[in-house]
């Protein structure tokens, strides 16, 4: 029996929908594993802030204390940036994958962050007020 065009129609969408959040799922899979492999205590909305201000120390002096770049202008300005973005550019620069201009800087940073710190200081940077 023939399907109507209409009905052909919606089965491709649903289709398409499925594929992007299916893409959409494996895109953020990184990120949603380390913060399963996190301790219970950390995982909390206040411990990983608590955590994350601590790793942020060094973040400060060249990013500012909150996160607007105040230090060096020409330092990018962090402050509410998405954790997801951190976590994947940290873990970047972390494991050599990232280039550019302040990548070597960054790796030296990165190198002795472990994934639960990568995600703590990740959560710290989002709730940072964002530069304007």
């Amino acid at each position: 029996m023939p399907r109507s065009t209409e009905e052909r129609a919606r089965r491709s969408l649903r289709r398409a929908a499925a594929r992007a959040l299916l893409l959409s799922l494996a895109a953020l899979s990184p990120a949603l594993s380390l913060l399963a492999a996190l301790p219970a205590a950390a995982q909390g909305p206040q411990g990983s802030l608590a955590a994350g201000r601590e790793k942020y120390v060094e973040c400060a002096s060249c990013h500012g204390s909150d996160g607007r770049s105040t230090v060096m202008p020409a330092y990018p300005k962090i402050g509410g940036q998405s954790a997801v973005y951190v976590v994947n550019a940290l873990k970047a620069y972390r494991d050599g994958r990232r280039q550019g201009t302040y990548a070597s800087m960054m790796a030296q940073v990165a190198k002795g962050l472990s994934d639960a710190d990568i995600v703590n200081l990740a959560a710290y940077v989002e709730s940072l007020e964002p530069s304007q």
